[in-house]
């Protein structure tokens, strides 16, 4: 089999649709929590499955150092930000002892506290573990954020603040994803200029 000649602009030109389609609003909205959970010095945890899991761990490595720059202020403000994703042994501890679905939730029972922040990324927005995740944010008094595909799926409900990438190409959904966790991190360098 071989590509059309146009794949790569094809691709391109998808993309660029897909992120012309983001609401603006979502995205101012979801970037002023961020922010208020920074300025804030609340606890902030992401979490993710597949592909959004590497993109949880960048954006957690992005907002706690990516932020700060090369030359680190010892006295510059930092943000409290753990990736959920990172523990391999405490995920798989609870996977293989308890269930997939729990991997999360567990997680932020040992760590939130009230008024900390979740945000969840997910394309589908249905994976039972982000489901128990958001459920388990809701009885500790956390703050739940969402970077979404599709049209949110069923955990679009249960957030504060989402950004829904509407489209059902997950390429296009994970890409625009990235392209909004380095907003993000382009915010949290302006807060920090500005602190």
């Amino acid at each position: 089999m071989t590509l059309s000649p146009t794949f790569a602009a094809d691709y391109l030109s998808g993309f660029a649709s897909t992120l012309a389609g983001i609401d603006t609003a979502e995205l101012d909205a979801l970037t002023q929590r961020v922010l208020a959970a920074y300025r804030d010095r609340r606890q902030f945890f992401i979490a993710g499955n597949g592909g959004s899991a590497a993109t949880a761990s960048h954006m957690a490595a992005d907002f706690g150092k990516t932020m700060l720059g090369k030359r680190i202020d010892p006295r510059a403000k930092r943000f409290r930000v753990i990736a959920l994703t990172d523990n391999m042994p405490v995920l798989t501890a609870y996977a293989n002892d308890v269930g997939y679905d729990v991997v999360f939730s567990e997680q932020l029972r040992n760590l939130a506290n009230p008024g900390d922040a979740l945000l969840v990324i997910s394309a589908s927005g249905n994976s039972p573990n982000i489901l128990r995740a958001l459920e388990t944010a809701a009885e500790l008094e956390v703050e739940t954020l969402g970077l979404l595909g599709f049209e949110g799926g069923a955990v679009r409900a249960m957030l504060n603040t989402s950004v829904t990438v509407r489209n059902t190409h997950y390429g296009y959904i994970e890409d625009a994803h990235s392209v909004v966790m380095h907003l993000l991190t382009d915010a949290l360098k302006q807060a920090l200029v500005a602190a």
